[in-house]
This record gives structure tokens, sequence and C-alpha cells, in this order.
């Protein structure tokens, strides 16, 4: 009897331990947390919204696949959001929580300001505490400066800057010799400055020939009604309006200048989406102009495909925001966290920096001495949708944008001033 108990207990020993290395029975290894930081509410929220639909879109493909792998095994991703309410302040306060929270990815875009915020907090985090270091991937805030003078090894942009963006709208500018002359608007932060700062300069380098009539700022966010700038511009004799304003900003601009009557044409950083076609209806039909690192219509099969599977995930008109190169920066990551082993951040960082992409038949890829994702860029002219090379229309508005000029990315490249602080021994 006794031989028998002690022998069973063996058994059960055994079975434990067989149970425990088991990989049916194997604990999975935890999620990997990304962090978004972004404006949820407030005047920008839908914007920030939009955002959320398509990072989690990109961590849902994903996890489809059965996440990211490293050393640990298979990997999910975990979406998380903090909102920053559009605001520094809350943006820093926001990147500490989710440091707090285990998250070793940060992701932000929808202000240049908050990332030259977030930049220069994660440098000093990162320094201070060099065992819970974060990486920030940047998906829209365009300020040049963030990949020249305030460069950070621990930031990598994945949008075009804005001088890269004049620098496509112009190509299509040059060649349109009715406008003789321009009112340049922006929001007043450092994005808004750097876009017109650059209107000026490329103006005169490349159209020396058409006269500047109007050059304003206006508080970013709080201006309710555009239609005393509206009027401005119209009393100017403007025949375009070149403006980087972005969200509810540029909705409402291009509504007051439809409402005052304003006839010139918009050449624009975001005229392509949230709201500002279905604001200028059909007086904006061959007027706005918008650049972007891709639009629904760019042709070819593998465009359509991506977007048809957009529009089959989020099938409101309202959710119709969607944007290649946030679906490529997910995928650079992971790229990078698979060939790092590991979601330690010097490790993908150094991984990151070699990345080159592929997705909807575009192809990108980071250029190490900056961390400025280059990219195709595309110009489209506003069209009613069913006219030639516009199939696909914006939010249900009835209205698309017809791509005039692709720029590769070769062409898109501009220098760049950064000089790279790096971690010891990288």
């Amino acid at each position: 009897m006794r031989l028998s108990v002690i022998f069973s207990r063996r058994i059960g020993v055994a079975w434990w331990v067989a149970l425990c290395l088991s990989p049916v029975w194997a604990q999975s290894p935890a999620p990997i947390k990304l962090a978004l930081i972004e404006g949820l509410s407030g005047p920008f929220g839908n914007t920030g919204e939009a955002v959320v639909r398509n990072i989690a879109w990109a961590v849902e493909r994903v996890n489809a696949r059965g996440g990211v792998k490293t050393v640990l095994g298979m990997q999910t991703l975990v979406l998380e959001r903090y909102d920053s309410k559009g605001q520094s302040e809350e943006a820093l306060s926001a990147l500490k929580s989710a440091i707090d929270d285990g998250a070793q990815v940060v992701l932000q875009g929808n202000s240049s300001a908050n990332a030259a915020a977030l930049i220069d907090a994660i440098n000093k985090h990162n320094e201070r505490e060099p065992a819970k270091r974060v990486l920030f991937l940047n998906y829209s805030a365009v300020d040049p400066a963030l990949t020249n003078e305030k460069c950070s090894f621990w930031h990598f942009r994945f949008d075009a800057h804005a001088d890269m963006r004049m620098t496509a709208l112009m190509t299509v500018l040059r060649e349109d010799k009715k406008v003789q002359s321009v009112y340049l608007i922006g929001q007043d932060y450092s994005f808004g400055q750097a876009v017109l700062r650059e209107a000026k300069r490329q103006l005169a380098d490349k159209r020396p020939d058409v006269k500047v009539v109007g050059d304003e700022l206006h508080p970013m966010g709080r201006v309710k009604d555009f239609l005393p700038y509206a009027v401005k511009i119209k009393a100017s004799g403007a025949q375009a309006v070149i403006t980087g304003n972005w969200g509810n900003d540029l909705t409402l601009l291009v509504k007051s200048a439809r409402e005052a009557g304003y006839e010139g044409k918009f050449y624009t950083f975001y005229g392509n989406a949230l709201g500002a076609p279905a604001a200028l209806g059909d007086a904006g039909v061959d007027r706005v102009i918008a650049v972007a690192d891709w639009m629904p219509n760019v042709p070819g099969r593998a465009s359509e495909a991506f977007y048809q599977s957009f529009r089959q995930r989020f099938a409101k008109p309202s959710e119709d925001y969607v944007h290649v190169r946030m679906q490529l920066m997910v995928e650079a990551w992971v790229q990078a966290v698979e060939k790092a082993g590991s979601t330690e951040p010097v490790a993908v960082a150094l991984a990151l920096e070699k990345a080159r992409v592929s997705m909807a038949g575009q192809t990108g890829f980071m250029r190490a001495e900056d961390h400025q994702f280059q990219q195709p860029l595309v110009v489209g002219l506003m069209q009613r949708q069913g006219a030639v090379g516009v199939p696909f229309d914006v939010e249900g508005s009835g209205y698309g944008f017809k791509v005039v000029q692709q720029i590769k990315a070769e062409q898109a490249r501009l220098p760049s001033s950064c000089k790279m602080v790096r971690p010891q021994g990288t």
C-alpha cells in the first residue's frame, strides 16, 4: 500500500511537471503595449479619433496573424489611448502615465508643438531611466525641425515634413500660370509658421512672378467664425490660398470662403479629408489641391484593394479617413522588433533605422541619419465622384481627389541638418 501511494505521488509530480512544461498549457508572453497619446477631445477630437481607427486597424492586422515574434514567443499588441486634449502639458502627463503603465512605444502626431514637448521629455527620461526607455513613433507632426535641429535617436517620423509637402505642392503651382497672387494663412504655432515660411521661400525660388497679397496667422483651434478672414482673402484679390490648416480650422476656413463668394484656388496640406470637401461642395471642384502620402484614387489594384479593405472595416462615411503611412509605421516597427528579437528600445531603434516596408503599392524606408521616413507623395485635385480618375469620394461627400502628380521618394527627399546624439555603444 505504501509503495502504491509513493508511486501515485511520483506519477502526480511527473504529470504536473509535464503539464507546466507543455506548450499547450504554457503561459503566453504578455502583450506589448502601444500608447497612443493624442487629442481625443476638444476642437480637434475628431482628428484624434480618426487616428485611433487607423492605428487600431493596423494593430488588428498584426494580431490576426498571431502578433509579433520575439524571443519570448508570439506577442500580441494592445493599443492604449491617452487623451492629451491637444495640449502639451496634458501630453506630458499622459507620457508619464503611459510609461508607468509599462508602455515602451509612444505614438503621437496631431500637433508639432506636442511632438516637440514629447521628444524633449523622452530624451530626458531615457537618459535618466535607461531601464524604462521608450520609443516615439510620429505619424503626423510635420514641423521640419523635428528631424533637423531637434532630431532624436528615440524619435521616428513617418509623415513627410512640411518642407517636403510644400515642395510637392509647388510642382503643381509652378505650372499653374493663371495664379499670379496668393494669400498665405495658417495656424499660429510651430507647424503653421513653418508652412508659411517655406511657402514664401519656395515662391520666391520657383514662382518669383507670384505676388503674396496676404500673410496671416490665426489662433489655433480657437476661431469659431472664419468669415472675417474669408472676407479679407476675397478683398485681397488673391487668386489662390496656401494653407497648412487641418481639422476644424481648415473646414471652417473653406466653408467661410464659400459663403464669402471667394472663387480662388486652395493649395492645401489637408484639404482632402475631415469635412473640407463637403464644406466646399461644387465650389471646390477644380479649385482645391491637396498633397498627401497617398489618396484613395491613387491608380493601381493594390491601392484600390487596400482602400476597399479599410472601408469594409469602417463602413460609416464619417469614418472614411485612412492613411497608408500609419499602416507602414506599425509594420516598420513590427519588422524592427522581430529583427531585434525583443522590444528593447535601443535594439528596436537600430533595426528601425534600416526598415523598408511596402503596402498598397507604396514602398517607404527610414533614413538613419535623421529618422525621417522617405516615401512617395501625391497631389490631388478635387473633382466630383465619377469623373475620370475619381472612382472614390471622400466621407460620402460625393467629391473625391484625382491624382494629378505623383512624386517618387527620391524626388521628395530633402537634406537634413540633424546631428544625431546616439546612446553609448551604438
